[in-house]
């Protein structure tokens, strides 16, 4: 069986099994999701081992601490999943829900109510946790799941929606309703973006070639988290010890994640902030890479070349610029930006407001870590992906966003004259 008609297998169980899943009623999809929270914690040990294979494996192939850190799982990660899944199972039934209703003045009553995408397919790198994040928004929003994990993870991947998958069967739906693409030949991807017979949403996530790869090939409408790229504006003013803390968790606390920072704009009128926050992101192992003016005021920097301010590091590096004027800082975020996060650290409020209002990025913030930029941190429970499009959903994916909608019209005899 060559990789087309493998793919194509694995998308049209998934679609057959979708139908139960659409129809299933809101208690059955938290039984189910509560089922899986239940196996993942019993199954952890088998997990992990898996999950030892894979970080072996990444080991061998000189993936960077970082890398290795987002392919991790543990008891705490896996509890972090099981936890997500309960979360869900609290949100609201996304389906079924009546966005607006009227009624014409010929007495047709018409609703506009929300239902299931269908199929989702899911491409990803590297984060076995999106794997258990991902299908448990699908489910909970009636979706199938398609998942196309990276090579890296092959084998955590594959232990996961084996537990997924039982879950399934134990709460009486097809196992079916969520999928993995198990082997790692690359043509997988084309294949899979293709199928727009079975496939309803695709979502890629990972580095920038595979976004591009995707989206060049892509059949299915793709709903893309493009670069992460986070910027950061410090402003003339601002409380200094409350914004270098600020700084350091955005950068330090998880450097391989798209909410990290990794271009950070700095007023020259706030020389005293840019030496504060270098000492303390150097004390912490950053490597800073800065314009001539950043080398001068900061030991220890190397100069930044013309790509770093559009490198999205997914490590312990950060560039750094000083610029003049906020409008200057607003000018360079919307340049070398991907649209996903910024934000202002300021104690200027009409600086604070204009910049909120007049920067055009998924999410944006006032004196808080960028690394709020999550599913979860905004109450959504998960997030299947953050989005960097403005059609159909922006910034983090939740159940909310997985749903479409019908038009459901109810008459008695009524017919078009004209």
């Amino acid at each position: 069986m060559n990789v087309t008609e493998r793919v194509t297998g694995f998308a049209m169980r998934v679609a057959e099994a979708s139908v139960a899943l659409r129809n299933a009623s809101g208690d059955k999809r938290n039984e189910l999701l509560g089922r899986m929270a239940e196996l993942l914690r019993a199954r952890s040990a088998e997990i992990m081992r898996a999950n030892a294979i894979d970080m072996e494996q990444g080991g061998e192939k000189g993936l960077s601490s970082a890398m290795l850190d987002r392919l991790l799982l543990n008891e705490e990660r896996i509890e972090k999943m099981a936890a997500a899944l309960e979360e869900i199972i609290e949100l609201p039934d996304p389906l079924g829900r009546v966005l607006e209703e009227w009624t014409r003045p010929n007495s047709l009553r018409i609703q506009k109510v929300a239902v299931s995408l269908g199929v989702v397919g899911i491409i990803y790198e590297s984060r076995p946790n999106v794997t258990v994040d991902a299908a448990g928004l699908c489910l909970k929003a009636g979706n199938g799941v398609l998942l196309r994990g990276g090579s890296e993870a092959i084998n955590s991947n594959i232990a996961l929606v084996e537990v997924l998958q039982n879950a399934c069967r134990d709460v009486g739906l097809p196992a079916s309703c969520v999928e993995i693409i198990d082997f790692t030949d690359r043509a997988a991807v084309t294949e899979m973006v293709r199928l727009d017979e079975y496939l309803n949403l695709i979502v890629p996530r990972g580095g920038h070639g595979l976004i591009r790869t995707v989206v060049e090939n892509a059949t299915v409408p793709v709903l893309k988290h493009d670069r992460g790229m986070t910027q950061i504006y410090v402003d003339e003013t601002c409380d200094l010890d409350i914004t270098v803390e600020l700084v350091h968790n955005s950068k330090v606390q998880r450097p391989g994640v798209c909410n990290a920072v990794e271009n950070l704009y700095v007023h020259s009128r706030n020389g005293e902030a840019l030496r504060a926050i270098a000492a303390d992101l150097q004390d912490a192992g950053v490597e800073i890479r800065g314009c001539p003016r950043t080398l001068e005021l900061c030991e220890g920097c190397i100069p930044a070349a013309d790509e770093d301010w559009d490198t999205e590091y997914l490590d312990m590096i950060l560039a750094v610029r000083m610029v003049d004027s906020m409008d200057e800082a607003m000018v360079l975020i919307a340049r070398h930006g991907s649209g996903l996060t910024e934000a202002i650290y300021t104690d200027n409020e009409e600086n604070a407001e204009r910049f909120l209002r007049e920067v055009d990025s998924a999410c944006v913030y006032r004196n808080a870590s960028t690394r709020f930029t999550d599913g979860g941190q905004f109450g959504l429970g998960a997030e299947i992906g953050i989005s960097t499009d403005k059609i159909h959903a922006r910034g983090p994916v939740g159940v909310r966003e997985l749903v479409s909608y019908k038009y459901v019209v109810r008459g008695d005899g009524q017919i078009r004259p004209s």
